[in-house]
């Protein structure tokens, strides 16, 4: 799949109860290879083989594996969408949006499995023939956007120091966050990335996210 072509997860017309649980056993059973191997070396066999099905009831849900890996993300998307973003708006109220983004970064530290699926894709993907180049490209790009209007919005309002440099400060933030979630991966009881995320904040910040 060309890296700039949209991923739309292929579901059935009609789609039962049943095949709806199936896809779902599916989704998550390819999150937790996805996760352990990367995309490259997860197998389409194993993970059909770890929810239970054939090869074949897979491609049935699933034609490709670039497919399977889109609904993937897309789940993980929407899920953390659901949990923490529906209501907030970082033009809006930035403060509100950077509490929420520390929210996440707190849900996390019990999602071991997301956390290592995103470092591995991010390393991954960072070539342009992987298929979730475009994907991973477009987070870092939108996640960064998200940021600066938040700071942006804050700053209107009196609420970052004056003297703060706020040039490039998602894309930092960024960094620092990904380079926390690698470190916790390998020592999850030595590091704190939303505390140490706030920490970064309130360098800039008047206003506190988490009052």
């Amino acid at each position: 799949m060309p890296a700039d072509t949209p991923w739309t997860p292929t579901r059935p017309t009609r789609s039962s109860p049943k095949g709806e649980r199936r896809r779902a056993e599916i989704i998550a059973a390819a999150f937790t290879h996805f996760s352990a191997h990367g995309y490259r070396g997860a197998s389409m066999v194993q993970i059909a083989a770890a929810c239970g099905v054939s090869r074949a009831g897979l491609l049935h849900h699933f034609p490709t594996k670039e497919s399977l890996l889109a609904a993937v993300l897309e789940e993980r998307d929407r899920v953390n969408g659901d949990l923490f973003f529906r209501d907030t708006d970082p033009k809006r109220d930035g403060i509100d949006y950077l509490r929420h983004l520390l929210q996440v970064l707190v849900h996390n530290e019990g999602q071991r499995e997301l956390v290592r699926l995103f470092a591995t894709l991010s390393t991954e993907a960072s070539e342009p023939d992987h298929p979730a180049y475009a994907y991973i490209a477009n987070r870092f790009r939108w996640l960064a956007h998200d940021i600066d209007e938040a700071m942006r919005e804050a700053q209107s309002r009196g609420l970052v120091r004056p003297a703060a440099d706020l040039d490039g400060f998602g894309r930092d933030l960024i960094a620092l966050i990904d380079g926390l979630q690698i470190q916790w991966l390998v020592d999850p009881t030595g590091i704190d990335i939303a505390g140490r995320t706030h920490r970064r904040l309130m360098e800039v910040l008047i206003a506190d996210p988490m009052m």
